[in-house]
Order: structure tokens, then C-alpha cells, then sequence
């Protein structure tokens, strides 16, 4: 696949400055995302949705009049930061509170779930409704655990349309839940996607095969059936949906459907028309009435060749919300009145740096050593980028290298400007850890930036750290890893290698061992582990559904953690000599 792009590291915020140049008037830019031109009309909560980029219309192409009132925008399949959903989702909040809303995955509902809590914090009602329309993502008894996919448009119109109608925070949120367990949807793909700037596709079908249950970050189905026509793909589609009705509903005849037909990049207009006249034969043949069908491109994946099919299964009120008016850049229907609240205009990034001196110079010191040690990673991370994404895409969505080179880049910056401000250690490493989240997104850069954090916190910028604060710091950010990711060694991700580490490099130092001697070996066990992962079937995250495809092949994060670990035994090593020297 070849893009038109200036820089892949750029290609996301660069596509929404040509959204936002495109669409003045229906929209404007907010810190980390897109939100609705207008003000939000006082007392109506605020429906906020997101995810990564890569998905157009989703989630920029859905904030308008009758949808969402804004949208936070991850990097290319990431999720968006935590810090990116709060300003979003301050920029449009109301009194009436805020409702958060986006497809489950693992590091969107990390980040939203930490972004909620900030803006309770702060006197915001804020709930959420995870979309789970996905059947083939996890059994019907596992209902919690299954993906968002093209079922995003039918919860996000509900919510937006219960907001539009005056409800309170809880109702909206019970008729968006309403609309979330109504919902199912069923994809199939032919190809698999390439990231701009990559070489090689996330994953390749066979030819005269078909990928049944894909998901839309890339990841690849769960199982391989033969390529249909496209009368049986419509066929195929109405049973595999009729099979699954929701809680309480038997029989599917007499039941109003929205239907949802969804090309996920390059299968186009004239295919998917020929696909749904079987559907619509199918689902009339089964007693079932469509209302107000779309046919064309909600959920996409770049230029995957695939299709997916929803259906809402309606009752009176998910049925006038299902047709109700709605104006956005990506989906219009019927008319709607023009907005009476006055337009915002756009909010500036304020991008002053600024940062408390530390309390003494040893710290300073000390902050000089974290810098370099940042710096070192970042340098690792970026010549194994391609690795990282490679072994991501065994069983993921095979963003994971990028994801790292952007937060490791991105804290490399913050820590070399908060060492020239005269910043200690425990301030370089929070201001690092910060700007990794931000700028990573996804599960690792919310781990990364959380990890990063609470060593810093636990260090301060008081004294220089002794090899025993220094391991108590990476406790603190083992420690926060494990009860933010909920992971445990076995669970095949990054934890299989900070676990080791963290236990060895404690032992080493209690041991009498310095610094520099105790991590280059907890680094070497660190790796041990990490190789090790192969053996694992992965317990949780996006890899999960496809556990057996990563058999053999160890765990991207585990491996990166590794690496980073070794890097930074390298300056420890240097700086040792150096004070020997001396």
C-alpha cells in the first residue's frame, strides 16, 4: 500500500489539520481531538467519544448535530491519552455531566477509565458505555470482553440522541446501555491493512480465503473459511446474527432492525449494495423489518479489504433515535435545526514549558542521569521499531514499535527540557512519564507514563537516590503497572519482564551490590524472561482472542521493556566507570 504522507511519525495530527481545514464550519479543534463548532446547549450532557486514528469516519467524521459532541483522537490504532480524553471532554462539558463512550479495547478503557476519574474529580458527572458488538471477539457468556467495531455508529446515535432530548446523565447512559447489549455485529476480511510508513500489511489472507471475525485495529480473524459470493456472504452474515438474538427475545420475527452494512476500506459502494440486497431478502425471509439502513463506510481500517454487518434490534425509543436527524462531516439524516448556541472558536495547545527548580544540586545531578537513561531507550526503541511492530502483528494490531518510538521520543524531549530547567530526577521522570502517556497513547504508553510517574514521585528531587531508593522507585512503578494493566506474570505482556526485573535488581541491591552491577543483571534477567514469553498464551489485552496465533512468538511489550531495561544498564555502567575514573 502506498500513502500519501510527508512523515508516517506526523500522519495522524496532519490528517486532522486537513479534517479541521475541511470542515470550519461543523467543527473545531480542541487539545486532543475535534469537538462540535458550537457550545455545548447548557444542562444537556455532553457525549464524548474516541479512539485511534485510522478509522474514518470513526471518530473525527461522527461530531456533529445529532451525534457526538466531540471526539478524542488517539495516533494510528492507539487509543487516545488520558490526558487527551480530559481536555476533550472538558472543552464540551455542561453542568448535566459528561458520558464517555468508545469501542472496548484494552488501552481505551485504561485511558478513558483514568480520564473519568480525573474529571469526577473535579466536580464533572462523568459515566460510560462500552460498545461490545463484536460476536466473534468472545462467547455470548463473555459479553464484557468483546470488541467495538461498526456498532460504534448505533450506540453513539442513541446516546447523542437521548442527550438532544433533555435526559439527565442517567438516563442517557441507561438508554446508550440499552442500545450497546441490542447491538451485534458480525466482520469478515480479504486482506489485511498496512500502517502508513510500513512495508508489509498487519497480516495477508490466503487467496480464495476469507478472515471471519477480524478486527478493525488490524488484528487478524479467528478463523479461516473459503471466499463466498457475495449472496452467500449475505447469508452467512443474517445467520450468524439471527443466531445470537439478545437477552429476552426468542424469535426474531415481528422484530425492527437498524442495519448497518459497513466497508472497511476498499470494498466499495456497488460490492456492498450487491451483498445487502441478499440481506435484506434474508432478514424479510426471517420476519425481521429493516429501519433505516446504511450501507456504506462508518468503521474502517485504511485499505482493508473486509465488511461487517450490524444490527440494532429495536424498541420504540432506540427506534426514534435510530432515525432521528443528525448532521456530522461523515453521516447526515433528515434535517436538522440550526444550533441557537454561539460558536467556539479554536482552543490553542499552550505549549510554554515551565517547572519548579530542584530543592539541591545532587538531585539535579541525579535528574541529568535520568535524561540520558530516557535517552537511551529512546535510541533502542527507535532502531528495533520495526521488530516491535512485527512481533505486535503476530497476534495484534502491530502498532506497539510505533507506539513506544513516539512516548520513548516524547519523554526523551520533556526530560532534556526539564534537566535544562534545572528540574531533579524525581521531576524529569514525572514531566518523561507525563509526555509518554500523552503522546504514546494505548496501553503501553499509559503504563509507560504511569510507570515512569511513581518513580519519580517515590525518588523526589530532594537528594541523589542510593541504589536502594532507585529500587524502591522501580517498585513503585511495577507496582502501579500491575494494578492499572491488571496483569500478572503468565498473562503474556509486558509484566512477564518488569516482575523479573524489579525482583532481581531489589535482590542484588539488598545484597550489597551497586547500582550499576544489580540492574545490568536484573536487565539480563529481564530478557530471560521475555524470551520466555513465546511460551505463553496471552490471558488479556487484544491478543487474547487470538492466543494461539502467538504461540512461538514472544510478547512485543515484554520484549521492549527488556531492551529499554538494557539500555539503561548501559548509562549506569558508563556513569560508574566515570566516578571510578574520577
Amino acid at each position: 500500500m502506498s500513502y500519501l504522507l510527508n512523515d508516517p511519525a506526523t500522519f495522524a495530527e496532519e490528517s486532522v489539520d486537513g479534517f479541521l481545514a475541511a470542515h470550519r464550519r461543523l467543527v473545531r479543534r480542541v487539545p486532543g481531538g475535534v469537538a462540535r463548532a458550537s457550545a455545548t446547549p447548557e444542562n444537556q450532557v455532553a457525549v464524548v467519544i474516541g479512539g485511534g486514528s485510522g478509522h474514518y469516519p470513526a471518530f473525527a467524521g461522527l461530531v456533529g448535530a445529532g451525534l457526538a459532541h466531540a471526539a478524542a483522537l488517539g495516533n494510528v490504532f492507539a487509543s487516545p491519552s488520558a490526558q487527551q480524553i480530559y481536555t476533550v471532554a472538558k472543552s464540551v462539558a455542561t453542568d448535566a455531566g459528561v458520558l464517555l463512550s468508545y469501542g472496548n479495547y484494552a488501552g481505551d478503557v485504561l485511558n478513558f477509565d483514568l480520564a473519568e476519574q480525573r474529571l469526577r474529580a473535579e466536580g464533572i458527572p462523568c459515566r460510560t458505555v462500552r460498545v461490545t458488538d463484536d460476536i466473534f471477539s468472545a462467547p455470548p457468556e463473555e459479553r464484557d470482553k468483546r470488541r467495538g467495531i461498526a456498532g460504534d455508529l448505533a450506540v453513539f446515535r442513541v446516546a447523542a440522541w437521548a442527550s438532544e432530548q433533555g435526559m439527565d446523565l442517567d438516563a442517557v447512559v441507561d438508554l446508550a446501555r440499552r442500545a450497546n447489549q441490542r447491538t451485534r455485529s458480525f466482520g469478515v476480511a480479504f486482506s489485511g491493512c498496512t500502517l502508513p510508513g510500513a512495508t508489509e500489511p498487519l497480516f495477508t489472507v490466503p487467496v480464495g480465503q476469507m478472515a471471519v471475525g477480524m478486527g478493525i485495529h488490524g488484528e487478524p480473524g479467528i478463523a479461516m473459511r473459503p471466499m463466498p459470493s457475495a449472496r452467500e456472504l449475505g447469508g452467512l452474515f443474517v445467520e450468524g446474527l439471527l443466531n445470537e438474538l439478545f437477552d429476552g427475545v426468542m424469535n426474531a420475527r415481528g422484530a425492527r432492525v437498524g442495519v448497518i452494512l459497513n466497508g472497511l476500506g476498499s470494498v466499495k459502494s456497488e460490492e456492498l449494495f450487491v451483498i445487502f440486497a441478499t440481506i435484506v431478502a434474508e432478514l424479510d425471509l426471517a420476519g425481521v423489518t429493516v429501519v433505516d439502513p446504511e450501507v456504506g463506510e462508518f468503521a474502517t481500517s485504511f485499505e482493508m479489504a473486509g465488511v461487517s454487518l450490524t444490527l440494532i434490534w429495536l424498541d420504540d425509543d432506540l427506534e426514534a433515535a435510530w432515525t432521528s436527524p443528525a448532521y456530522s462531516a461523515a453521516y447526515r439524516k433528515g434535517a436538522v435545526a440550526e444550533s441557537n448556541t454561539p460558536a467556539v472558536a479554536d482552543q490553542v495547545i499552550d505549549q510554554t514549558y515551565s517547572v519548579e527548580v530542584a530543592g539541591s544540586e545532587a538531585s539535579a545531578a541525579a535528574g541529568s542521569t535520568a535524561r540520558d537513561v530516557i535517552e537511551a531507550i529512546r535510541v533502542v526503541i527507535h532502531g528495533q521499531v520495526l521488530e516491535l511492530g512485527r512481533l505486535d502483528s503476530v497476534a495484534g494490531d502491530g502498532d506497539h514499535g510505533i507506539g513506544m518510538q513516539r512516548g520513548s521520543r516524547a519523554a526523551a524531549d520533556e526530560a532534556s527540557a526539564a534537566v535544562s530547567a534545572g528540574a531533579g530526577a524525581g521531576t524529569v521522570l514525572c514531566r518523561a512519564g507525563d509526555a509518554w502517556a500523552n503522546k504514546a497513547g494505548g496501553t503501553s504508553g499509559a503504563l509507560w507514563g504511569a510507570g515512569l510517574r511513581a518513580a519519580g514521585e517515590r525518588i523526589g528531587d530532594q537528594l541523589r537516590p542510593g541504589a536502594d531508593v532507585v529500587a524502591a522507585a522501580v517498585d513503585a512503578a511495577r507496582d502501579i503497572v500491575q494494578s492499572m494493566g491488571g496483569a500478572s506474570v503468565g498473562d503474556k505482556t509486558l509484566v512477564d519482564a518488569l516482575v523479573p526485573f524489579t525482583l532481581g535488581l531489589t535482590a542484588r541491591i539488598d545484597n550489597g551490590e551497586t547500582l550499576a552491577v544489580a540492574w545490568s543483571r536484573a536487565a539480563e534477567d529481564a530478557t530471560a524472561a521475555a524470551v520466555a514469553t513465546a511460551d505463553l498464551l496471552p490471558r488479556v489485552g487484544r491478543a487474547r482472542p487470538h492466543m494461539e496465533k502467538s504461540l512461538g512468538s514472544p510478547d512485543p511489550g515484554a520484549i521492549s521493556l527488556a531492551l529499554a531495561m538494557t539500555a539503561a544498564a548501559a548509562v549506569f555502567t558508563e556513569a560508574s566507570l566515570r566516578k571510578e575514573e574520577s
